[in-house]
This record gives C-alpha cells, sequence and structure tokens, in this order.
C-alpha cells in the first residue's frame, strides 16, 4: 500500500490524464460499470461561535479502474464578509492555513487497500477536469478566449483544463484582490504562454469571452446572465456563482453529474444546498444552526432531475450544442466520488510505475476480526 503526498500527486498526475480518466469513469454510469454516492457533509457546532465543524465524504467505483475510492475531509467553516461586501466560505483544520483531506483507495477486484492521498492537489486537478470535459462537450470548438473568474488553486487548475481541450490564446481575470489577480496573471502566462488580462470589474472579465468560468468561494452570484453573449460557455465551481439569469439566458443547461437524492429521515436535520453542501445533516440548536448560511433561493437547479447530465450528452440522448450562437452552460457539480475514483486511480498507476510514494505494510489495514 502507498500513501501518497501533495509533491507527488503533483508529479504524476497530468491533466490530460485526468480528463481522460474521469470521461471514462462518467461513461461508466451509461453501463453501470460506474457508481457513486453524493457528497454528504455532516455539520456538528465548534468552538467558535461564528463557525461549524464540517465532515465531508463522497465515494465512487468503476468496474472498468477496478478501484473504489472514499474521500474524506475535516473542516472549520465559516462566513466572513470583507468591507466591500464580499461573502465567502473560509475553512481550516485545526488553525489557519492547514487542512486534512485524504482519499482511501481500494481494489474492488480483491479489497486490497491500495493507497492513501492527501487530497489538495488532486482535488483541484479532477474538478478543473471536469470542468475541462464540459468545455470538451459543450464549448465552440474553435473558443480561444476564456473571462475567468477568480485566481485561486481552482481558477489555475480550470484554466489548464480549458487549454487542454480547446486552443486557449487570451485570458482575462478579475478577483476581488487586485494582488491575487496579478499573481495569477503572472503565473498562468509564464505556465501556459498565454497572454493574460487583468481587469478591475467581473463584467469585463466576462465581455467577448468564449467560455466564461467562474471558479470563487463567493456566497453571492459573480457572473450575471444580462453579462451573457452568444456563442459563449459558462461553467461553475460553486452554488452560488451564478444568478438566475444565467439559467433562463442558457440555451441550454447541462449538470456535470447526478447528485443524488435526499435522504427522508424525518428524524434528523437534513438540508440540500446548504451553503456549499449539496447534502447537509445538521447538528445544533436552532440558534446554533443560524450560524450557517442559508440554502440559496434557486437550489432547484443543482437537484437532480432539474437539467440533463453529462450522461445524456455522452449517450446521444441530448445533441450538445448545435449552433455557434448557442449559450451553453454546464454545472460543474455531481458525481463528486467518482472523480476521485478516477483521478486517484491513475495517480496511483503513475506513482506505482516511478517506484514514487511512500509504503506502508498492507497488514497495518487488515486484521482477522470479523468486521
Amino acid at each position: 500500500m502507498l500513501f501518497i503526498d501533495n509533491p507527488t500527486v503533483e508529479k504524476v498526475l497530468t491533466m490530460e490524464d485526468c480528463i481522460d480518466a474521469i470521461e471514462e469513469a462518467f461513461k461508466g454510469l451509461l453501463t453501470r460499470e460506474s457508481v457513486h454516492r453524493t457528497r454528504i457533509d455532516i455539520y456538528v457546532p465548534c468552538d467558535r461561535d461564528d463557525g461549524y465543524f464540517r465532515w465531508g465524504t463522497m465515494e465512487g467505483a468503476s468496474k472498468t479502474l477496478g478501484v473504489h475510492a472514499i474521500r474524506m475531509k475535516s473542516d472549520i467553516v465559516h462566513w466572513p464578509k470583507d468591507e466591500q461586501g464580499n461573502w465567502t466560505e473560509e475553512k481550516y483544520c485545526m488553525e489557519p492555513g492547514t487542512f486534512c483531506g485524504l482519499i482511501f483507495l481500494v481494489s474492488t477486484r480483491n479489497g486490497e487497500p491500495l493507497a492513501l492521498i492527501n487530497d489538495g492537489i488532486l482535488q483541484h486537478i479532477r474538478v478543473g477536469a471536469t470542468a475541462g470535459l464540459g468545455a470538451k462537450y459543450l464549448s465552440r470548438p474553435d473558443s480561444k478566449v476564456v473571462g475567468m473568474l477568480g485566481s485561486g488553486g481552482m481558477a489555475r487548475t480550470y484554466l489548464k483544463a480549458f487549454c487542454t481541450v480547446r486552443p486557449i490564446e487570451k485570458v482575462r481575470v478579475y478577483s476581488p484582490t487586485k494582488a491575487n489577480r496579478e499573481a495569477y496573471a503572472d503565473e498562468m502566462s509564464e505556465a501556459l504562454g498565454l497572454e493574460i488580462q487583468v481587469v478591475d470589474n467581473p463584467q469585463e472579465a466576462v465581455r467577448g469571452a468564449d467560455i466564461v468560468s467562474a471558479a470563487t468561494d463567493a456566497m453571492t452570484p459573480v457572473v450575471l446572465g444580462e453579462w451573457l453573449e452568444p456563442g459563449m460557455h459558462v461553467t461553475n465551481l460553486g452554488n452560488y456563482e451564478l444568478d438566475d439569469a444565467v439559467f433562463s439566458r442558457g440555451d441550454m443547461v447541462i449538470k456535470g453529474g447526478l447528485s443524488g437524492l435526499i435522504p427522508n429521515d424525518l428524524a434528523q436535520r437534513v438540508e440540500i444546498g446548504r451553503g456549499h453542501s449539496p447534502v447537509a445533516y445538521i447538528a445544533g440548536t436552532d440558534e446554533e444552526v443560524n450560524r450557517l448560511p442559508p440554502a440559496r433561493a434557486n437550489a432547484q437547479h443543482f437537484n437532480q432531475g432539474a437539467f440533463p447530465s453529462f450522461i445524456d450528452l455522452a449517450s446521444g440522448a441530448h445533441p450538445g450544442r448545435t449552433s455557434d450562437d448557442q449559450i451553453s452552460v454546464y454545472l460543474n457539480g455531481g458525481n463528486q466520488g467518482l472523480q476521485f475514483a478516477a483521478a486517484s486511480s491513475i495517480t496511483y498507476q503513475r506513482a506505482k510505475e516511478q517506484g514514487l510514494g511512500r509504503v506502508l505494510p498492507t497488514e497495518w489495514f487488515l486484521q482477522d476480526i470479523r468486521d
């Protein structure tokens, strides 16, 4: 068994490989060779009076890839507003700047524990890869200009994914902090050989773009439907980034995956779309629960069955883009567990081939007591 840390993931997992693996795993849903369980979060009051403890898990398996993966993360979350009124979700484990997230990968062929993987780098790459998959199927093949809202880790992998599937030449980037968007432009222009222009407002980033991407922790919309132009492709990261008008302007709205069903459990507080959680089990008094941001008013946009999914595209049940003038919207969420299974599988294979990762005795993870 291997322990694979973030630097090793960064060495072995390419964006192209990740997109291919996730596409293969998603297509397995058509043949019933893949299965997934949506992200479910458990909330418990924590020591800080403006935050909550959140335990999140998601899992998926692929017969074709021969693996099952569960991703687990332990966060203290809170939702601050800055002096400009920007509302975001912030998180940490133990103290700001440290995080705890792990992927446990096992074989579906014989049940063998294969790897424990730090989720930081892999998490960014797999989300970017699914955004790239949406662009591959829905954006115009000649898409060259990206309007990027956000300048963090996800904004970096989103752009790498778009460059993998489309001939991107130019980017306009906006995020609230000028230093962050300037650092993004410097780093990504050097890494990808692109012209990246820093702009002072989000509408300027969107104007004239072929692909519009929101990759933020925002708790309020950052892309407005009134800004969209014919032929654009739009994608997101979180539930809050697109306003209602984006959905009405879109000629087609496709969900990246199915988010699963809400358990019918009246004995517990179970909610959909609370904060950035697709499904949340929530502990605490009514007063404590008020610390959490409310569910987005249009959370139904992200519910299962609200729109066609990637599977409808892959199967031909939905034709996808049929005109260069259409506006396409790809909701980059759902199937998260299957994304981790696919990305972790290729990471494990590459690490093993290259002799990387720390070997852990498999017997540490086995026992002779029936469980």
